[in-house]
């Protein structure tokens, strides 16, 4: 494909012929038998073979896009890796499984060792399918240091959007069997610590009970290394609290804003206290999140220009915030949607407004294409997060 592909919302009616004139470029027969063992693969045909040609069917047409979607990202990998426009489908031509699965194995697993243990070749099969991948590509991927011979920085952002384009064809694979009534797929969703967990919970059992032949697989993490399991394409997409800051590669949708207030147990005796003042909480024990964390940041903003009371203890664990504040008078900063949901003996404090509110959402990766099952989750979860915080009208969607 060119670097614009197909517009295949135009051709929803239409069938697409597939010609197979050109001998020079391509065996039929191979091309035949190649189209029938994917079909095999797949368990359902994808082609109708007709006296005047062969037409893609609508199985088809939901499997090509997916097709044309990873064509287009293999030319964007192989064209940032400096392989020139004109050699594009020629050096792609030459990639070969075991090459892709090999580089993508060692850049996750750090060694040519670990690499080979994960996807179960020898370390010498492993490296032959290296040298041969730098050989086709003509580049030099792999270093040698006191740490063993590694990944270089380019393979390693050459290795993740490679990794991203074999997950269209998983998907593609996916939408297939959903669109005749197999199982409806897959979802692997990253959530953040605190927001994200509470907010998944609250969705994801009203999910299944709708969608039984859903799977989903879940994955919760500070920030960081969830953003960057998004990236490297280990979840499909990430809930949480919005950096107020872009991140390169990745896009935020706010769903709704969720203001942080200052909580404390039943009990407490700023709880009954009609008017809290700084002075008041600067009394008492705090329990903040993790440095670099939003709420730490948020705490470390109220008491700028004064001395900070008592945090001794850091923590993004809701569990471990619950039992702190049931044993002693401490306080902590949550939000509102964290309070309303924590199912704890908890109340917010007449302390306030803390700004500014946070937003929640989604985070999701540039020019993503979320399969059927994917949008109707997101579609439940963006639904749902309004009616529990009572919102009369949803955020604006980020362009």
């Amino acid at each position: 494909p060119d670097g614009e592909g197909i517009a295949l919302d135009e051709l929803d009616q239409q069938a697409i012929r597939i010609e197979l004139a050109d001998a020079d470029l391509l065996d039929k027969r191979n091309l035949a038998q190649t189209i029938a063992h994917l079909e095999d693969e797949l368990g359902h045909t994808l082609l109708d073979r007709r006296t005047d040609g062969t037409y893609l069917n609508e199985l088809g047409t939901i499997f090509y896009r997916r097709v044309q979607r990873l064509f287009v990202q293999f030319d964007e990998a192989l064209r940032e890796l400096g392989v020139p426009n004109a050699s594009l489908g020629a050096v792609a031509g030459r990639l070969t499984n075991s090459q892709i699965r090999s580089l993508i194995a060692v850049v996750e697993h750090g060694s040519f060792t670990r690499a080979a243990e994960a996807v179960n070749v020898t370390r010498a099969s492993l490296q032959r399918s290296a040298r041969g991948l730098e050989q086709d590509l003509g580049k030099s991927l792999f270093y040698r240091s006191v740490a063993g011979v590694l990944a270089t920085s380019a393979a390693g952002e050459f290795a993740r959007k490679l990794k991203l384009a074999i997950r269209e064809i998983e998907a593609g694979a996916e939408e297939v069997k959903a669109a005749t009534g197999g199982a409806n797929g897959r979802i692997l969703i990253g959530t953040m610590l605190m927001s994200g967990s509470v907010m998944l919970a609250n969705v994801l059992d009203e999910f299944i009970s709708t969608h039984a032949h859903a799977n989903v697989g879940t994955a919760c993490g500070n920030a960081e290394d969830i953003l960057h399991a998004l990236r490297m394409g280990d979840v499909d997409f990430v809930i949480g609290l919005l950096s107020d800051q872009p991140i390169a590669g990745l896009v935020s949708e706010a769903v709704a804003e969720t203001p942080y207030v200052v909580v404390a147990r039943q009990g407490h005796p700023l709880a009954t206290k009609r008017v809290v003042t700084i002075d008041d909480l600067a009394a008492y024990d705090w329990v903040t999140g993790t440095p670099g964390s939003n709420r730490h940041q948020r705490l470390e903003k109220l008491f700028a220009g004064r001395t900070k009371p008592p945090a001794r203890v850091e923590t993004s664990s809701l569990a471990t915030i619950t039992l702190l504040l049931s044993r002693a008078d401490r306080l902590t900063l949550l939000t509102s949607y964290e309070l309303k949901h924590a199912g704890s003996p908890m109340v917010s404090v007449a302390f306030g407004p803390i700004g500014p509110a946070p937003r929640v959402g989604i985070i999701m990766r540039e020019n993503w294409m979320p399969t059927p099952l994917q949008s109707q989750f997101l579609d439940l979860f963006r639904n749902r997060v309004h009616h529990a915080l009572k919102l009369a009208q949803p955020l604006r969607r980020a362009s």
